[in-house]
């Protein structure tokens, strides 16, 4: 590794946004034009339940 890239760890912080994930939770990345439908993880989570439910029984588990 080139010494330009080298990380400073005393210089490192705790990642902020670590406490915002749950036990099990996946982080997805959303295409910029779907992103903008939503406002919050929570309608996004919301409205894919939704379509989970409208789904045929066997192509899904809900826990």
């Amino acid at each position: 590794m080139r010494e330009e890239y080298r990380f400073d760890y005393r210089r490192a912080k705790a990642n902020r946004f670590a406490g915002k994930m749950a036990g099990g939770a996946v982080a997805v990345v959303l295409e910029p034009d779907v992103a903008a439908v939503f406002s919050s993880s929570e309608d996004v989570n919301s409205f894919l339940r939704s379509v989970i439910v409208a789904m045929p029984r066997s192509r899904h588990q809900l826990r």
